[in-house]
This record gives structure tokens, sequence and C-alpha cells, in this order.
């Protein structure tokens, strides 16, 4: 079909290196030694595993046949919605990679380390002036454990006021984490459901907010993708009661340069550098989720913190309030090194112009499926937009078989089934890097699927039939999983 991507190309099978190679084979180059050889003691020669002998086209040849079967934003357009895959400039992995960097010992004196500190010092200033909350920590190492570090905030600063509070409010538009972070800390979820235009409304929070409710967790833009415009009157019902408003940034790419958290009423926010601020995404790591929070609760961020000493920079620990540490020595440092870079690089004019790409690319998603997909909230959309499966139901074809087909396609299929509160949800976050001929293409292919749904639907059931593998029954999977290859 014109206009569209097929995945046609030849699938090579490929043995375990144990199976190839054959003995005496040999020729590979491997970085020299930076420690002096050291003789083996006699009753560890021979022991071990027999590494198979092989030269270097073996060895070339298997990796690469074995990345073939991989999909990654490096390939192409990776949809996933509320993950953010989108592609990151590889300027800010060379400098991740800068030896002096890559190399400094989190235990060398700060005096040794002065490149690292203000590195860490200018993220933590560029973060600040980006939610408009001056104190930020940089040392959580993901989103959950942002949110975990806000929720210790939030317990901390109840304490120094005497206040027993064992309540959070969460809305059925959050992020699935949100409660188990706050779980975590003691305290007991209060599900809030969304309006029947997919946002909160100030009347359902100030119903359930009370006395023994220490506030609210926000994701803004939800789940969604929706921007949450009830935010400043929510955060007055809820400050109003004696609670705080935590915003999950796990979305920030939506709104960053255009929505200030802080005059939205937010206390306490994460921000996922590993989705905005150009680290890849997925393999479950290294990540990074620095929290920002107001100047009053500052002395309750974690220590240590890279604060001014004179002309140069140390790491502050004389802080009596603080929760404590959340990480080890100071956070995923190449994921903040990642960071600073795309902020350097890009300033604040293209930060903002990124957000707006993003939103940009997923409203011109929206306005050119909604014929073919119904909508789950007819409304303007942030980052992602959200279909469901109702029309093709018709044909008894569900969400789950629109995804495999689009893998005969060439593409990695976008988030399905989630937010719960769409029945047979497709999620698509086409992300700011994409170009609209790359979108054209996308919307073509998926207008192709829902053809084929309604001519020839037993395509898509059979799908995927150009993949490595043919359809996995994932149910079994899930019940009775295979984990010894």
């Amino acid at each position: 079909m014109s206009g569209t991507v097929e995945a046609n190309g030849m699938i090579q099978e490929e043995p375990l290196l144990w199976e190839k190679g054959s003995r005496g084979r040999q020729g590979m180059s491997i970085p020299a030694a930076d420690v002096p050889p050291v003789e083996l003691p006699a009753e560890l020669c021979g022991a071990g595993p027999d590494f198979p002998d092989l030269s270097e086209v073996d060895v070339v040849r298997h990796y690469t046949r074995l990345s073939a079967w991989n999909y990654g934003v490096d390939s192409g357009l990776y949809p996933l919605g509320s993950c953010t895959m989108k592609y990151n400039p590889k300027i800010n992995e060379r400098l991740a990679a800068t030896p002096e960097l890559a190399a400094a010992h989190p235990l060398l004196a700060d005096s040794e380390v002065q490149g690292c500190l203000e590195l860490m010092y200018g993220l933590q200033e560029g973060l600040a002036a980006i939610t408009g909350l001056p104190g930020v920590s940089l040392q959580p190492a993901a989103g959950a454990q942002g949110e975990l570090t806000g929720m210790l905030i939030f317990a901390a600063w109840h304490r120094s006021r005497g206040s027993r509070r064992n309540k959070i409010l969460i809305p059925d538009t959050a992020h699935g984490t949100n409660p188990a972070s706050a779980a975590l800390c003691g305290f007991r979820p209060v599900p809030i459901a969304s309006g029947p235009d997919g946002i909160l409304t100030t009347e359902a929070v100030a119903a359930v907010m009370d006395d023994e409710t220490v506030g609210i967790m926000i994701t803004n833009p939800n789940t969604l993708g929706l921007f949450e415009t009830n935010i400043r009157e929510i955060a007055e019902v809820v400050h109003a009661r004696g609670g705080l408003v935590y915003g999950d940034g796990a979305n920030m790419n939506a709104v960053m340069g255009v929505v200030n958290p802080a005059l939205c009423g937010v206390d306490v926010m994460h921000l996922n550098l590993h989705k905005t601020f150009s680290t890849p995404h997925g393999g479950g790591g290294p990540g990074a989720g620095p929290v920002c929070v107001t100047a009053e609760l500052s002395r309750f961020l974690p220590v240590p913190r890279v604060v001014r000493a004179g002309n140069g920079y140390r790491l502050d620990e004389d802080c009596p309030d603080s929760v404590g540490r959340v990480h080890a020595f100071h956070g995923n440092f190449s994921v903040l090194v990642r960071a600073y870079g795309y902020v350097l690089s890009m300033g604040a004019a293209f930060l903002k112009r990124a957000s707006q790409l993003a939103v940009l690319n997923a409203a011109y998603l929206k306005e050119s499926l909604k014929e073919s997909l119904p909508l789950a909230y007819p409304r303007p959309c942030m980052h992602e937009c959200v279909f469901s499966d109702g029309w093709l139901h018709e044909h008894n074809i569900t969400t789950l078989d629109l995804a495999k087909r689009l893998i005969d396609y060439g593409y990695h299929p976008p988030t399905i089934y989630f937010p719960l509160v769409v029945p047979g949800a497709i999620m698509i976050e086409p992300t700011e890097t994409e170009s609209q001929q790359d979108l054209d293409r996308f919307i073509a292919v998926l207008k192709q699927i829902v053809a084929e749904a309604r001519n020839n639907p037993e395509l898509l059931r059979q799908a995927p039939t150009r993949a490595k593998l043919g359809r996995l029954d994932e149910t079994r999977a899930a019940r009775q999983p295979c984990l010894c290859g």
C-alpha cells in the first residue's frame, strides 16, 4: 500500500554463542587491560565455564542479528502512551560518556569533583526554573522513587506540625505507581473518579478532602492526555483543609515552559528525566526522578544536596529535618549529565517548543484518526490521545488484534487497555520528535488496519504473521511463565 511501512525483511535465526565457533578459532579485538596481569592459582586453572572460541566475524554477526530482533526508538516510531518513547539526541550520550565525568568516583572529596558538583547544581537550578519550585533533590533514581520521596516529605511536613493524617487522594487518571508509593509511607489511598469529560471536578475533591487526609496526588496532564483545568481550584480546596498537593511530573513534556506548576498550587513534584530530558527510556533503567518542592518544604529534601560554597560547590548534609538518603551517593549521575546537556542545548525557548510540538503531534493524530477509531473523550488533548475499540467489536476484533496487526506493518504497538477507565483503550503518544511524514505513514497504516477489520477480520485475528514469532498465548505466559530459556 502506498505511503505505508511494511516489514518484509529477512529474519535470521541465531544460535547461542556456545553453539557457534570451533576450537582454536580466534580474532576478536578486546580492549587493553587497565590492570596488571595476575597468574591464577593452580587450583583455579581450568575451572569455570569453557568459553567458546570465536572469530571477529562470528561475534559481530551474532550481535548484529540479535539487534535486528529488537525494536527501539532508533528503529522507528515508538508510540507508547504515558511512556514518552522519544528519540534522544546522541550528543547527550557522548557527554555522559566523557571520561572525566564517567570515571569520577563518588567518594572523591568535594574539592576534586568541582566540575561534577557544578553540573549538579546547574541542573538543580534549571529544574527549579522549569517547575517554579525552588527546592530540588537529584537523588531519586526513577519516577516511582520520586513519588515515594514526595510522600516522605508529605509525612515529614505533617509530623513537624503535630498533625497525624493517614489518607491520600488519588484520581482514577493518575499514574499507577501513585497509590503504591503512598501506601509505602503508611497512607491509605482514597480513589476519586474523574468527571464525565475525563478530568477531576472540584466538587469531587471537596467531598472527600478532610482533616485526616495528607493531600492529593495529581498527574497533570493526566493519563488520558487531558489537562486538569480545575487544578488551581482543587489546590485551594486541599490547602484550605491543611493538605498538600503532589504533582506527578511524568508528563511534563506536554507542558514544559508553558505551565508553571507552582502557580497551579503544586507543593511537591517529581520529574522523569528519563522521559522528558533525554535519557533512553525502557529496559528497567537507569532513570532519574528528581523532586522539586516549595521553599517551605526544602528543609525536608533528601541529603546530600549540592550548594554553593564561596567560589565553589559542596555537598551539604547538615539538614536535621531531612527525610534522609533515598539513593546511594548522588543519584544516577550519568542520567543527570544527559539531562543537563539537554537543558543547556535546548534553552528555555526550545524546551517550550518541544512541549508545543508534542501536543501538536498528538492533536494531529487525534484529528486524523477520529473517523476511524472512536475517541474516548472528544476534547482537546495534550501529549497523547486515547481511542477505544468500540467500532471493532462489530467485527469481533479487539484492541489486542489491532495491536498485533501493527507489528506486521513494522510498528511497535501503542499502549493498550490503559488507562483502565477507558474500555479497550488505545493510547498513542507520538512525542515531539516525529515528523509529519512519519505521522502520516503511521496514520495510513492504522486506517488500513481498521479497513481490514471490516473487510477481512481474519487477518487481524492471526496477526502477527510477518514477525519472528507469531501470536503468543499471553494468558498462559502470564500464569505459567517459562523462565529457563
